[in-house]
């Protein structure tokens, strides 16, 4: 592979060449059908795209693969409870070698932070959740994943374009074609980025002209301070605080996005988790009960959205905000007694029952996800029940 060119240039060469991440629809062509006939189909597009021969040539020993196929279609690590979920992944261990992580790069999460509003726990906490900090970065053939899910008709739009870029990545010298494992969904390097968002917000952290997110750790740093800017991240404010919650309260007004002023929430007597009133000069916040009124319990502010936006589980996201506060100094969350909850067979049962009922719960998969919790806080209102939107046995035998 010919020696890359400075960072600045191939930024330049990629805008110039890529169209799906600079804003340039790439021309469609169908899903699904014969392999080999679509992975000619896209060789063309990827040459009429600018992307050389020989690069495009790497597409001739693509094939499908079933494993990332099923991986698409059961993510069951996310239908665990929240602290099951947290308590295996935001452990000791990963805390330990993230405060490490912390002290050695000091420097460079403090660089971070100045350039790009970050605070150092949250770049950390993304980063030892997706990799363990580069530990273990995923083993999958990035050009097969990618291929797969474009050719599926299940989300061709999205991993289409991934691909072209994925492609781009080898072209413009940022990758070589055995640096291209990853992920079983095409994402590449220690935090974990899709090809098209390397290709955006690949940062040079180390001085020496590469944006390398799979070797070089100020570079991952740096990368994903900016990719968290860019998804909205508020320079100086919080983003979860645990809290505690009393025995009666509007239990309909939490959820993930309805946020109040703290003073309301203290009027409803929500406090601070060693029983203090909240403080009166921090954004209006949402109350996340991620196992209902009796778990534990947290006031996510507005920042808390950047965390759902990076992934849009809730009990991914709550981890990784979670994690982040651990690492920024605060202790344990208190478990509480929460109420027993469904197993993934129940939870498809419910996901039925309510579909049946004209609610729109989005794929019947045994995941407690926020279009089914919308439903649940729905039905548990109509019976009168705490619509604190955690679905149990007896909210399963009501509607049964």
């Amino acid at each position: 592979m010919s020696a890359p060119a400075p960072l600045l240039q191939r930024v330049a060469l990629a805008a110039a060449l890529s169209g799906c991440c600079m804003g340039m629809a790439p021309a469609q062509t169908p899903c699904g059908g014969d392999f080999a006939v679509w992975r000619d189909e896209l060789k063309a597009e990827a040459r009429s795209a600018g992307i050389t021969e020989s690069t495009v040539a790497l597409l001739d020993a693509v094939e499908p693969s079933e494993k990332v196929l099923a991986r698409d279609r059961s993510q069951a690590v996310f239908a665990q409870d929240w602290l099951t979920f947290a308590g295996r992944m935001a452990n000791a261990n990963r805390l330990g070698i993230g405060k490490q992580q912390l002290a050695e790069f000091a420097s460079v999460f403090q660089r971070a932070e100045q350039d790009f509003g970050v605070p150092a726990p949250v770049i950390a906490a993304f980063w030892g959740l997706e990799t363990d900090y580069g530990a273990v970065q995923g083993d999958f053939d990035t050009l097969a994943a990618l291929a797969t899910l474009a050719h599926d008709c299940r989300r061709p739009n999205l991993f289409r374009p991934q691909l072209l870029d994925a492609l781009r990545l080898v072209d413009l010298g940022w990758l070589g074609r055995d640096e291209l494992r990853g992920a079983w969904a095409g994402e590449l390097g220690q935090v974990q980025l899709l090809p098209s968002d390397y290709l955006e917000f690949g940062s040079d952290g180390d001085g020496d002209g590469e944006a390398h997110l799979k070797k070089s750790k100020p570079d991952v740093i740096m990368t994903a301070a900016r990719f968290l800017q860019h998804l909205g991240w508020r320079p100086g404010e919080p983003w979860l605080q645990e809290v505690s919650v009393p025995d009666e309260l509007p239990w309909e007004r939490a959820g993930a996005y309805d946020r109040y002023p703290l003073a309301q929430w203290n009027a409803w007597g929500v406090r601070a988790a060693d029983g203090s009133e909240l403080a009166d000069d921090a954004p209006a916040a949402a109350l996340l009960l991620p196992m209902g009124r009796h778990g534990p319990a947290f006031l996510a502010y507005p920042n808390f959205d950047v965390f759902l936006r990076w992934n849009q589980s809730l009990v991914y996201s709550t981890t990784a905000a979670y994690l982040a506060a651990r690492l920024a100094g605060a202790p344990k969350v208190s478990a509480g007694e929460p109420d027993r909850g469904l197993n993934p067979q129940q939870m498809q049962a419910l996901q039925n029952l309510l579909t049946a009922r004209g609610y729109d719960v989005g794929e019947i998969d045994g995941i407690l996800g926020a279009k089914t919790r919308d439903a649940v806080r729905m039905e548990q209102q109509r019976l009168g029940l705490p619509a604190d939107a955690w679905p149990t046995p007896e909210l399963l035998r009501q509607l049964q």
